[in-house]
């Protein structure tokens, strides 16, 4: 792949901002429609998953576009069916539901990291194609992305992870683990592929080395592949106010209030002379 210059911030927040309006027409239509929209977001630990979902949920409304990201089973669900703990996650319509992770966990950490059985790896592998068009036959709109970044990338991802104590919550051990595992999940995925990219569920890649273009690339080919089309807005209009009863105020003095700590940082941040004859 030809490496390239990476986008200018203003330019990249330019298109998104762009993309961004045209999910909320995309989410309206859905809403109107009764559509039912599944993505799936699956890749590499530090590969950029978080970053894209939460860009297009930044503008959209919760009720309608939620994120789907499970934690570890419970004992009852290990017994359930595979796919059962996933099903109640479903969208009805109306609804979106972007899967931060997703049933391919059994294809990808469970099978490298030995949580599961060969045996279960195999059923996954043979039923993961039926399930899937299951969803496709009863009309969901199933989109599925695979997003790719180096070895190299992602190290230096983790890196930046470890001296950030923002983000530092984001370094499981499994994350870690994978350092030393990424032949072992090259060859998962690959097998995955063989079996899942199905044509009524083709992996999409995003090649994700580049985090603002592979946002970009990734929010641009969602919208293409759903066939949304503009919803007319009904006309709002504000209403007057009407002419006030009599109703007073509670007295500032009989309620609590949150002290205004910006306030005190806005003094503490003004030299002191200014602080003083503000």
């Amino acid at each position: 792949m030809t490496k390239r210059k990476k986008a200018k911030k203003a330019l990249y927040e330019s298109e998104l901002r762009r993309l961004q309006a045209e999910l909320v027409e995309m989410q309206e239509w859905v809403k109107a429609s009764g559509a039912r929209v599944v993505v799936v977001f699956e890749g590499r630990d530090a590969a950029g998953k978080g970053g894209a979902i939460k860009r297009i949920t930044e503008y959209l409304n919760p009720r309608v576009a939620q994120i789907v990201a499970l934690p570890a089973p419970t004992e009852r669900e290990r017994t359930q069916w595979y796919f059962q703990r996933y099903i109640p996650h479903l969208p009805a319509a109306g609804e979106i539901r972007l899967f931060d992770r997703s049933w391919y966990n059994r294809a990808g950490v469970e099978r490298v990291m030995g949580y599961c059985t060969a045996e279960e790896h195999r059923r996954f592998l043979r039923q993961c194609p039926i399930f899937e068009r299951m969803l496709e036959e009863d009309g969901i709109i199933l989109l599925k992305y695979w997003f790719s970044v180096s070895d190299e990338e992602q190290l230096k991802r983790f890196t930046s992870r470890m001296d950030d104590p923002m983000r530092r919550w984001k370094l499981s051990p499994t994350d870690l683990e994978s350092i030393t595992r990424w032949e072992d999940y090259s060859r998962a995925k690959d097998e995955m592929f063989v079996h899942t990219d199905i044509p009524q569920a083709r992996w999409h890649v995003v090649e994700s080395e580049d985090k603002r273009s592979a946002r970009i690339n990734m929010i641009h080919h969602l919208l293409k592949s759903i066939p949304y089309e503009r919803v007319p807005k009904p006309e709002i209009t504000l209403p007057e106010r009407p002419a006030s009863t009599g109703y007073r105020r509670t007295e500032r003095a009989l309620q609590l209030e949150v002290p205004d700590h910006f306030g005190h940082v806005i003094n503490e941040s003004l030299p002191s002379e200014q602080a003083a004859g503000s």
